[in-house]
């Protein structure tokens, strides 16, 4: 694996994320639907599975994106695209970016409160944290494919 791997492995782990994420409110949103308990405890418990994971493997694409960073010594990487798809690209970047710091903290916070069994003030948090968390994390794929697949810079 080279440096020139990372940006792909990052948005794989984005995906990745993506899928859980998408897993376990599906998960939730069953449960709450479920009227023998013990089908309800077993979708919660898996619930709390796929949202950890998503927590975990968003946690490594950060360490990830973080690492490329350093490693290209910040060096921004330019937008190909012309025209319209530069505005598109922009505003979802900037959005990404703007979102991004905010999941930094939501998802730390909405996990310690389930943790903690406040599971009305994690439902409160969750409403917010996992649309944006979700938004963050499509973006950040489709982010990767604007710039290394789609509309690459001529270098």
């Amino acid at each position: 694996m080279s440096l020139h791997d990372i940006p792909a492995l990052n948005a794989a782990l984005n995906a990745i994320a993506t899928v859980l994420i998408v897993l376990g409110f599906v998960q939730i949103k069953s449960a709450q639907r479920a009227h023998d308990t013990r089908v309800r405890s077993g979708r919660i418990l898996t619930h709390r599975k796929l949202m950890l994971a998503a927590g975990f493997v968003s946690a490594v694409f950060l360490v990830g994106y973080v690492a490329h960073k350093i490693l290209v010594r910040g060096v921004h990487t330019p937008f190909g695209g012309e025209g319209a798809i530069r505005t598109v690209y922009y505003v979802m970047l900037i959005t990404h970016i703007l979102l991004a710091i905010a999941i930094a903290y939501l998802v730390p916070r909405t996990f310690w409160l389930a943790l903690k069994g406040e599971i009305e003030r994690h439902r409160a948090w969750a409403k917010w944290t996992y649309p944006i968390w979700l938004y963050v994390s499509v973006t950040g794929v489709l982010v990767y494919f604007f710039l290394y697949q789609w509309w690459p810079a001529a270098r």
